[in-house]
């Protein structure tokens, strides 16, 4: 089939406001968005800019908004959009480096603000710090984010707060304040309950709905909550 795909298209350099461009392209309902970004890159347009790496939707660095939701290109497949039209734009709530690229710079530095690393003060053991099964399955589901950011900036709170610590470092706090082996659980809710925390949360679920890996990450908010309360 023929697809019709509309980039929006932004040059800092040289324009001054967003703009759009159409690209006609045959496609096979099993390819990806992806694949065909890579071939309007390659055949008609050099000038198109997008991020991009393992291309089998663990990297996380080709989120996108895809008709009107934040996506993985890589993961969305043509036959599962409706209509010959798709529209491609970036993920909104951050500066505009170049097309479809953002500065990610804000996300990082919110992620590293929340210690995205175990701490544990005892002596190194001969081999692994031991966690049992049940234990490992309060943290299981947080630990499959591949930090994509497609959650934070689908949050109203991270468009209209940019110090907002957004879903992303709220679920990766949540993996290491709930992990038995930590022993920093005090300093990262100190964090996390600040002004720019876990209370500029509403629950609007856009994180829910927009992560690629079905994470609940509301729930988990919501239990970063109740524990910042009991402390």
């Amino acid at each position: 089939m023929e697809y019709t795909v509309v980039i929006q298209r932004f040059n800092p350099e040289t324009d001054t406001k967003p703009g759009h461009t159409e690209y006609r392209i045959e496609a096979e309902p099993h390819e990806r968005v992806l694949d065909l970004l890579v071939r309007i890159q390659s055949e008609q347009d050099s000038t198109l800019g997008f991020r991009k790496s393992c291309a089998h939707g663990v990297c996380g660095s080709d989120a996108m908004v895809i008709n009107g939701e934040n996506r993985l290109a890589c993961s969305t497949l043509v036959r599962n959009l409706r209509g010959n039209t798709i529209s491609i734009a970036p993920l909104p709530g951050a500066p505009v480096l170049k097309d479809l690229i953002i500065d990610t710079d804000g996300f990082w530095e919110k992620y590293q603000a929340v210690m995205p690393y175990l701490i544990n003060h005892d002596p190194i053991p001969d081999r692994e710090r031991l966690q049992s099964p049940s234990e490992h399955h309060i943290i299981e589901e947080s630990t499959k984010c591949i930090l994509c950011g497609a959650c934070t900036h689908s949050c109203p709170t991270t468009w209209a707060n940019n110090d907002y610590l957004g879903p992303a470092a709220l679920l990766k706090a949540y993996r290491f304040i709930f992990d038995s082996r930590d022993q920093a659980t005090e300093e990262r809710l100190e964090t996390v309950a600040g002004d720019n925390g876990i209370w500029r949360c509403y629950t609007a679920y856009n994180c829910v709905e927009s992560c690629p890996k079905e994470i609940d990450i509301t729930w988990h908010i919501t239990k970063l909550k109740k524990k910042a309360l009991r402390s």
